[in-house]
């Protein structure tokens, strides 16, 4: 379960836009400022304002990335292209209602992991940090980041299965997929 956690945390930091910073150079008397430089500002320091807006919107940000790239579409991206892909009434009905149960199930557990983040940095502001505390709290963000991407993915499964074999392959193909 551990490694589980620790790979959900990792995939999760790695496709989140924004968590690449460019090393910063110091002139030739200092030393090269950290790639951290500016973000001692930041509300929740471990995240940037962009990385907090996409948590809290429920933005994919990669997450379904195994389900997108073998065949399994999203529901936003079925919607933009419903014209093309022929999708019947009834099929549109039902994809809009899983991409807005969906949306609201990532945006609370959004707003959760951002929470527990902040109390997180909280803990180290304020010198109350233990190990038990890091512990726990890094547990339940890793949890919370394996049910979101689980959420994303899951989604995409549940889409696949409202749409012919022939929209699916339509889908990858619009997509530029396979070209």
């Amino acid at each position: 379960m551990r490694t589980v956690i620790i790979s959900a945390v990792w995939f999760a930091v790695a496709a989140v836009p924004g968590m690449a910073q460019p090393q910063q150079h110091g002139d030739a008397q200092s030393p090269p400022a950290s790639v951290y430089a500016g973000q001692e500002k930041r509300d929740v320091k471990a995240l940037s304002e962009q990385e907090q807006h996409a948590w809290l919107e429920g933005q994919g940000m990669g997450l379904a990335r195994a389900a997108e790239l073998n065949g399994y579409p999203g529901p936003m991206h079925v919607l933009e292209l419903a014209d093309p892909l022929r999708l019947t009434p009834a099929q549109t009905v039902t994809t809009r209602e899983l991409m807005n149960r969906h949306k609201v199930e990532v945006r609370k557990l959004g707003a959760q992991l951002v929470e527990t983040e902040r109390h997180l940095d909280g803990a180290f502001r304020e010198r109350r940090v233990s190990d038990a505390g890091i512990e726990h709290m890094t547990g339940e963000i890793g949890e919370l980041q394996a049910r979101i991407r689980a959420s994303h993915l899951q989604t995409h499964l549940a889409q696949t299965a409202l749409l012919t074999p022939e929209q699916v392959a339509e889908y990858s193909r619009l997509r530029g997929y396979g070209r």
